[in-house]
């Protein structure tokens, strides 16, 4: 009898956790709450936790990356930006590590880096467009309907067909040649996107843009005038409508 209830004190002390911790999944299911609440700072903080409790959890790596990307483009500083996104990076580096066959991981290693290339000057610019184009590309290999890693993909060729002058000299010294780029190819993945993920409010403004540069503001026009009545999934959502209305209004 001794033994016995010896057993069940050990049971309880191995598997009994402090009062108001936390499994893993219980942190995941709040911040994903909180994230649909628009509270992204909140959710940030508990993927944290998350983390702590399980250093290989692999969904809370690649959305505290995603949220570096997020929350690091709104900061008004530089320097700033650029720690979110260097963060938002090495989250994704220990996705990728913990999950090699997951999608996501590669998906959120691009943004960061994409994030990083964009307010970097032309040198860091272009030594980063083959890595991100690398991981975008892996992720639609083990995911091929991943609308948001085609919108990667779409931004890649706007912004890579977009390069000045000394960029795409730069690049053709450290590739060799120009990677295959164009306008016309980042509004088929934009469009693929939009297919994919319906109300991505970020991916019609973007594709509005491709469309413009593209001399077709009938179809820029019709994005910008969906964007409005899709929801605010994001904490940029709000921004992004106000950015398409004023280029609506441009357009018009």
């Amino acid at each position: 009898m001794k033994t016995a209830v010896h057993l069940l004190l050990l049971g309880f002390l191995l598997f009994a956790r402090p009062a108001g911790a936390q499994s893993e999944r219980e942190l995941l299911e709040t911040a994903q709450r909180q994230e649909a609440a628009l509270n992204e700072g909140a959710a940030f903080e508990t993927l944290k936790v998350a983390v702590k409790v399980n250093p290989s959890s692999y969904p809370a790596l690649w959305k505290l990356s995603e949220l570096c990307s997020r929350i690091g483009k709104r900061q008004g500083r530089k320097e700033v930006q650029q720690e979110f996104y260097k963060l938002g990076k090495s989250y994704a580096q220990r996705a990728v590590t913990v999950n090699p066959t997951g999608a996501d991981g590669y998906y959120a290693l691009a943004v960061a880096m994409g994030r990083m290339a964009l307010s970097q000057s032309g040198k860091e610019r272009v030594n980063s467009v083959k890595e991100i184009r690398t991981n975008v590309e892996k992720a639609l290999q083990l995911n091929p309907g991943h609308g948001r890693a085609w919108h990667v993909l779409g931004k890649w060729h706007y912004e890579v067909a977009n390069l000045g002058m000394f960029e795409k000299a730069a690049l053709r010294i450290v590739y060799g040649g120009l990677p295959p780029a164009s306008l016309q190819e980042s509004i088929r993945c934009y469009e693929k996107a939009r297919s994919l993920e319906p109300e991505f409010a970020l991916n019609y403004l973007e594709l509005a843009k491709a469309y413009h540069k593209a001399g077709q503001d009938d179809h820029a026009r019709e994005c910008l005038r969906k964007l409005p009545s899709l929801p605010n999934k994001t904490g940029d959502d709000a921004h992004i409508k106000q950015e398409g209305a004023k280029l609506l209004k441009d357009l018009e």
